[in-house]
């Protein structure tokens, strides 16, 4: 039998919207922090030839525009003071949380509690910063050696990196804003409004190009068709779970006695999310784009390097492919799931898997059941990344959007949808709550006029 809470939440209409006043301020306080963010992407870089980067950007797009323009929201090709985005910081992220689960003194620091995390995050700051300068300083250099700076210089590449790094520091803060005072992740909805905002325009180019004829209409219905159906995957995948059953003990307070309990463990397919997935494409992605920029100057070993590991390469696809899995065994077992914490949880509760000892036995147990389980949610989140790669490589098709771009899309969807939800579900309660005291009160009111 389902739940209050359950029931509610299938009763809950989007009418509930309107009047949820605290959602509503939430919400258009992302979506105005959002459209500032957009307007960012627009404002250049100063000292940059305008002209000669759009040439530059029109013969580059097959290596870098599809991909990098993906999670600036265009800001690159343009050369917006938002060019390097929100990647350095999640970059810094993801190093700061490797670290966290192998340095015994940053573990401790974040079993601190509030303290702790702040501690962390206040790394994870710098360590942005320090990204964010190498990238910056390497994107300026980069610019002056392909002739696309007006005044090449010192002071070109000092304003380029104040600029940058400024930028991303800028739209760190936005991102803290937005999941503080607003509503969803902000770091993860500045990538999805980025991807968005790129699409009508690939859409218009792709479909332009079955127009003139550059692709035939089968190739045109397929591709949409095998998007709808990757997308209706990735949902699936991402909302499938294992659950463990975990019993737990009759305890005794004072003379009563209560009846053990019981729950369900839930354990994703997927622990990871996309980290694997953007974690490898940052990786694959720094010598195509140094490459790019470095106005034809490669040396012979970076020469080498772009031959094999070039994108739709094969050496690129099976390294890819190969990191993602890594990166999802790793990441999951370092931070997203550690069973060791796991099973020391359920055993100071006095929860135990029927038919495992609690301790050691439960943490191998879980070990066994997270194995199992990755193998199929690294294969998935390689077969959806790869897709996209061998259809570019092989049938030449201009396909924008990549499996990275699908699994962040769909993901923060889903992520955003369910606060919403929760916010929603949360004003009803209070709406209940109200009700029941103010029947209450009327209540007692009219007993005591009656007594009168």
């Amino acid at each position: 039998m389902a739940s209050a809470a359950e029931q509610m939440a299938a009763n809950m209409s989007w009418s509930a919207l309107g009047k949820a006043a605290e959602l509503r301020r939430r919400i258009l306080f992302t979506l105005a922090l959002l459209c500032v963010y957009r307007l960012g992407t627009y404002i250049p870089v100063p000292g940059i030839d305008g002209n000669a980067l759009r040439d530059f950007m029109e013969q580059a797009s097959a290596g870098i525009g599809g991909i990098l323009n993906m999670f600036t929201g265009g800001a690159i090709s343009r050369m917006g003071i938002f060019a390097l985005g929100i990647m350095p910081y999640i970059s810094a992220s993801i190093i700061v949380q490797l670290m966290t689960a192998m340095v015994p003194q940053l573990e401790q620091m974040k079993k601190e509690g509030e303290a702790g995390r702040k501690k962390i995050n206040q790394y994870t700051r710098y360590g942005t910063v320090l990204l964010a300068t190498v990238q910056a300083y390497g994107l300026a250099v980069s610019l002056e050696a392909g002739d696309l700076a007006t005044d090449p210089g010192f002071f070109f590449r000092a304003s380029s990196v104040i600029t940058l790094v400024g930028g991303t520091m800028f739209l760190m803060w936005l991102g803290e804003q937005i999941t503080h005072r607003g509503i969803g992740n902000g770091i993860s909805l500045i990538i999805f409004v980025g991807i968005i905002a790129e699409v009508p325009g690939a859409l218009a180019q792709f479909f332009a190009s079955g127009r003139s004829g550059a692709i035939s209409p089968a190739v045109i219905v397929g591709i949409v068709v095998m998007v709808v159906v990757v997308i209706a995957f990735v949902v699936f995948m991402e909302r499938s779970l294992r659950k463990i059953h975990i019993q737990y003990p009759r305890r005794q307070v004072g003379m009563k006695v209560y009846d053990g309990g019981s729950s369900h463990l839930p354990i994703k397919v997927n622990p990871a999310g996309v980290v694997p997935a953007i974690f490898a494409s940052s990786l694959l992605l720094l010598p195509t784009t140094f490459a790019t920029f470095s106005g034809g100057q490669a040396g012979p070993v970076m020469s080498a390097v772009l031959a094999y590991f070039g994108p739709g390469q094969p050496l690129y696809l099976l390294f890819f492919g190969a990191m993602i899995v890594f990166f999802t065994y790793f990441y999951t077992s370092n931070v997203a799931f550690k069973s060791e914490d796991v099973a020391e949880n359920l055993k100071n509760q006095n929860g135990f898997i029927p038919g495992i000892r609690p301790g050691s036995r439960t943490k191998e147990y879980l070990d066994y059941v997270v194995v199992r389980l990755l193998v199929l949610g690294s294969a998935y989140l390689a077969a959806v990344a790869l897709l996209p790669e061998i259809l570019r490589a092989q049938y030449a098709v201009p396909f924008y959007f990549g499996g990275t771009s699908v699994l962040i899309v769909v993901s923060v969807s889903m992520d955003t949808i369910q606060q919403v939800q929760s916010h929603l579900l949360a004003h009803q309660y209070e709406g209940l709550i109200e009700k029941s005291q103010l029947r209450g009160k009327s209540r007692v009111r009219k007993t005591g006029g009656s007594r009168r």
